[in-house]
């Protein structure tokens, strides 16, 4: 089969499509072949060898975390899925032709592979960020690189629970925001003002690493409550850094919700064939991304 693999850190030129053994599927997991594959920012990440300390690799390693196909062959222990039923979830090395998923769910009707991809580690992510800033409803969060995957999965889930969220992007990307129900401003010069002048901020999320933690914690006035995804110094802040997942299986579960009642809707902005991870690497490193990106397989 073929698969994406890296033998060493570095730039998108690492990257390498392979021959490679097939995997397969251990007690409790399901193989897929893969239609398609999320790409994520922790996979560039991983690429340059940062976050180590919660993903640990042995290289040569594959790269891909979420993936949407077809189950092939079915695990001990597993219940309630079999070949041929259409699934998306989340693994490891999911940039390949088949990959072993350890979470997965049922697809929700009316969703392509291709979008279907680009939901698992996004909403689990999402639904996290929001659990642990502590933002209730009828509170205020601040959204800092919102036009993104998990920025377009919390906007969304904020409006479903009731959370007004003030977000900053592009200047492209204002009416972007302002459809996904929050009051947008862009970023750069003066931004902090621009956001003050919309309102009081009562929680605040990091989603882009742009180096704004201290102007976070300024708007809501306690690190504790600022969390980051993206910023890797934001603990010298007092300021959580989220970057190890909770349960995908429960995050699913909520997506597939979410989708049936027609409240969460990730767009896929730009599909790549496998042949050109790279590429999806250099786009996704480029930020301004409106939704998701994925590999098809």
């Amino acid at each position: 089969m073929r698969k994406v693999s890296f033998a060493e850190f570095g730039g998108p030129d690492v990257l390498e499509l392979l021959d490679a053994e097939e995997p397969h599927a251990g007690p409790g997991q399901v193989r897929i072949a893969v239609r398609a594959a999320g790409v994520n920012p922790v996979d560039w990440r991983l690429r340059e060898g940062q976050v180590l300390g919660a993903h640990p690799l042995e290289l040569p390693a594959g790269l891909g975390l979420d993936a949407a196909g077809v189950v092939d062959e079915v695990g001990e222990g597993v219940g309630g899925v079999g070949v041929g039923d259409p699934v998306f979830g989340e693994g490891f090395a999911t940039y390949a032709d088949f990959a072993v998923l350890s979470a997965w769910a049922r697809m929700p009707e009316g969703l392509t592979f291709e979008e279907a991809a680009g939901y698992p580690s996004v909403v689990e992510t999402a639904l996290r960020v929001i659990r642990e800033v502590g933002v209730r409803p009828g509170q205020t969060l601040l959204v800092s690189g919102a036009s993104g995957g998990v920025g377009s999965a919390v906007l969304q889930i904020a409006r479903d629970r009731g959370i007004p969220v003030i977000g900053t992007a592009g200047a492209a990307n204002q009416d972007y925001l302002r459809d996904l129900g929050a009051v947008p401003t862009t970023y750069g010069e003066g931004w902090v003002e621009r956001v003050r002048r919309l309102g009081h901020v009562d929680a605040a999320l990091d989603l882009a690493g742009s180096g704004v933690i201290r102007e976070l914690v300024e708007l809501t006035g306690d690190p504790r409550r600022v969390v980051s995804i993206a910023d890797l110094g934001a603990p010298e802040y007092g300021v959580r850094f989220s970057g190890v997942a909770g349960s995908v299986p429960d995050a699913l579960a909520e997506a597939v919700g979410l989708i049936a009642r027609g409240r969460l809707h990730i767009p896929v902005e730009k599909a790549y064939p496998l042949a050109d991870a790279a590429a999806a690497h250099i786009d996704s490193q480029a930020g301004h991304t409106r939704g998701r990106r994925v590999l098809i397989v």
